[in-house]
């Protein structure tokens, strides 16, 4: 797997952005990712040194339509802790 297949897309809520005070990042990646590819695709991608990679598997919530009830997708988000001297990820 390349690193763009790894990183999916970053995850832009509320509660992220408080991390990113502290060099918390979210992303989107694929589920097939563990910690280690992770680390290595968001340091070859936007030039920064990794500290840890938290991974949690999301489970799809069940929705309605009308009478007809079905999933949303399941996915993997991860959360990336940069180091203090590294520089800070510029489109967040």
């Amino acid at each position: 797997m390349e690193a763009r297949d790894i990183i999916i897309a970053p995850v832009l809520t509320e509660k992220s952005y408080v991390g990113i005070e502290s060099k918390k990042y979210v992303f989107r990646v694929a589920k097939s990712a563990n910690k280690t590819e992770i680390k290595n695709a968001v340091e070859t991608i936007f030039g920064v040194s990794v500290e840890y990679v938290h991974t949690v598997n999301c489970r799809g919530k069940k929705k309605r339509m009308g009478r007809y009830e079905g999933y949303t997708p399941a996915y993997k988000k991860a959360i990336v802790q940069l180091k203090e001297d590294s520089k800070s990820i510029a489109f967040f």
